[in-house]
């Protein structure tokens, strides 16, 4: 048995871990070039045009929830299905802000996730003080924006929460050096564990959202409470593959952010039906 106690890492030195043979997907070409009118649930609209080097111009329609793509200069696509895009943003804003847009152009609709981590001052809040206040045990805060693609909102329904993954105690092997386990306990909790890696041994409790994007495929969003980071990732349980981006503090000075991509090949466990 070994005696090491397992430590907390910041972000940076977690992105470095998974790095070497990472099973994230490569960037995907397919969007390159086009163009896409965003109509988000408040009747406000965005033209966003994906330019086949990277770059992402965005025109506001109508001011209001589309207005949070103003600063985008930069995009990267992924796809685990056809006409299913995992889109991340580049953006001139604040740094400690990240944008993801979940893109089923099959069914025409989308999902913009919407994060930010905490200051400094908000991160040392100790947790008998936020239950104190009243506040949530992360400060790291997230909005989930929905919407269609080139047609009214009104005309398709949204991406809806899902409650198929609770009870679930799911594998995910990022590289051959990181690997993790989930256990998704209710809707807004789920349980993780480095089995293998940087993070061996450690584990926690932490806030978590679920959508269904499609057949088998979930957008799962988690916020982390001890080191402010945000996890985004589509679980697909036909393929057995996930993909998206975990973002946060590059170390703990807290004057630059992490983001980067993963994804792995899952497993099933055990599945709890209560």
């Amino acid at each position: 048995m070994s005696n090491v106690t397992p430590e907390f890492i910041q972000v940076g030195a977690l992105a470095d871990g998974f790095a070497p043979d990472s099973l994230a997907l490569p960037r995907c070409a397919e969007l390159d070039g086009q163009s896409l009118r965003l109509c988000f649930d408040d009747d406000s609209a965005a033209d966003c045009r994906l330019e086949s080097g990277g770059d992402a111009r965005v025109a506001i329609v109508q001011p209001g929830l589309a207005s949070s793509l103003t600063d985008m200069n930069g995009f990267h696509a992924s796809s685990l299905r056809p006409g299913v895009y995992f889109v991340d943003f580049r953006h001139q804003g604040p740094t400690a802000q990240s944008l993801s847009l979940i893109l089923n152009l099959a069914h025409g609709r989308f999902t913009l996730v919407r994060g930010r981590l905490p200051d400094a001052a908000a991160t040392r809040i100790c947790a008998f003080d936020r239950v104190e206040r009243q506040l949530e045990l992360t400060g790291v805060d997230v909005e989930f924006l929905h919407g269609a693609v080139n047609q009214p909102a009104a005309a398709v329904p949204p991406h809806a929460p899902s409650r198929e993954l609770i009870g679930m105690r799911n594998r995910y092997r990022y590289s051959p050096t990181e690997c993790y386990e989930h256990i998704y306990l209710n809707d807004g909790l789920y349980a993780w564990h480095c089995l293998e890696g940087v993070e061996r041994g450690l584990a926690d409790v932490d806030r978590c959202h679920y959508y269904q994007v499609a057949e088998r495929l979930y957008l799962f969003v988690w916020r982390e409470k001890i080191i402010p980071t945000l996890g985004v990732i589509l679980i697909d349980l036909e393929q057995m593959r996930t993909d998206g981006k975990i973002f946060g503090y590059q170390d703990g000075n807290f004057g630059a952010t992490r983001n980067f991509r993963v994804g792995a090949r899952a497993s099933v466990v055990n599945h709890t039906r209560g």
